[in-house]
């Protein structure tokens, strides 16, 4: 008896979790919105299974729209050999027409699939290309978001300066304390904002529900009457509004020693100067972990492999499955990524 007494007293000092499986360490997840972004998510998750290390073998969800997953029913079957999964995701009927509201949303549908399953949840988005072991995105203890700021100020609010009536707005409207506000440089053209952080990756824990608090802010933002005029008469706020309500969220959400910021080699924007312009180059793959292309392959340079400084088989690995895709930068997404910004330094 005295023996199943402590056996039994040890079971009750045991979190269940180490009983009955404990989560697994990670899961990648990204959106694609069209076909090419379905395209390129391959790439992401061919460079998780060739560049990951020891997490190579990571699950990895692909969300994308239902109406896409029956045009695309080749390309979706291209995944399975790589072990990831396509998943469908669809957007408030009310939002379809808001920018990027099919990112925010999937990503919270990635999040609540996450939750108790996964110790982190890694959101990319599809342009991403992982090369080598992200080992930063597994969190201390104590941190529950790993984040890399914009790239550059768009329509960030410079910290020097008081908020302009989109930022006002979004601070009244998702209730985000003056004291949550702190200066963040920015990736490319080195400018001090208040915090402005990149959607395009981010490592959260899934239960601090940090991508459902997204996409409720993001809700809150799109349906305001005083931050829809706004958008109304200036169109870059409302094809960023995402990203506001992504930082918003954040501030609201976690404190600040809750957040890791992560290392320059992370989110890395490949040949950024030569797409939208920057104070300084962005062409090595030295230090490198994981890289964003944005568009820039759509219409390359002539020659960007030989300007691409690193290793040979890994540009040429880049070069195979990237290579040049001249004659669709004038497609629907590609216009509305360089309205604002291309052939000129960033505002």
């Amino acid at each position: 008896m005295r023996n199943v007494a402590l056996i039994l007293a040890i079971l009750m000092l045991v979190p269940g979790s180490c009983l009955f499986g404990a989560a697994r360490p990670v899961v990648f997840a990204s959106y694609a919105g069209d076909g090419e972004q379905l395209h390129n998510t391959l790439i992401l998750v061919e460079s998780v299974r060739t560049f990951g290390g020891r997490f190579a073998d990571a699950p990895v969800w692909i969300y994308a729209p239902s109406s896409l997953l029956k045009t695309q029913e080749k390309l979706v079957k291209s995944f399975a050999p790589l072990g990831a999964e396509v998943r469908p995701s669809d957007a408030p009927r009310e939002a379809r027409e808001v920018p990027y509201a099919g990112k925010v949303f999937a990503a919270a549908r990635a999040e609540a699939a996450a939750k108790g399953a996964f110790s982190i949840l890694v959101w990319m988005d599809e342009d991403t290309v992982v090369l080598r072991e992200p080992r930063d995105l597994m969190l201390v203890r104590g941190k529950s978001l790993g984040y890399r700021p914009v790239m550059h100020r768009n329509i960030g609010s410079l910290y020097s300066e008081e908020p302009d009536a989109l930022w006002r707005r979004v601070y009244e409207k998702l209730s985000v304390p003056e004291s949550a506000v702190f200066p963040m440089k920015t990736v490319a053209d080195g400018k001090t904002l208040r915090p402005y952080f990149n959607a395009g990756l981010l490592a959260v824990r899934p239960e601090r529900g940090l991508l459902n608090a997204w996409a409720e802010a993001f809700s809150a933002l799109y349906g305001d009457p005083v931050l829809a005029g706004i958008c109304e008469k200036d169109e870059r706020a409302r094809t960023f509004l995402h990203q506001a309500a992504l930082s918003g969220a954040i501030m609201k959400h976690l404190d600040r020693d809750e957040m890791a910021p992560l290392p320059d080699g992370y989110n890395y924007p490949i040949f950024f100067q030569e797409t939208y312009g920057a104070d300084k180059t962005f062409d090595t793959l030295d230090g490198v972990v994981t890289l964003r292309y944005d568009v820039y392959f759509k219409n390359p340079a002539p020659g960007w492999s030989a300007k691409l400084k690193g290793p040979a088989e890994t540009v040429s690995w880049l070069e195979k499955r990237l290579g040049s895709r001249s004659g669709t930068e004038n497609d629907p997404g590609t216009k509305m990524r360089f309205k604002f910004q291309r052939g000129g330094k960033p505002a």
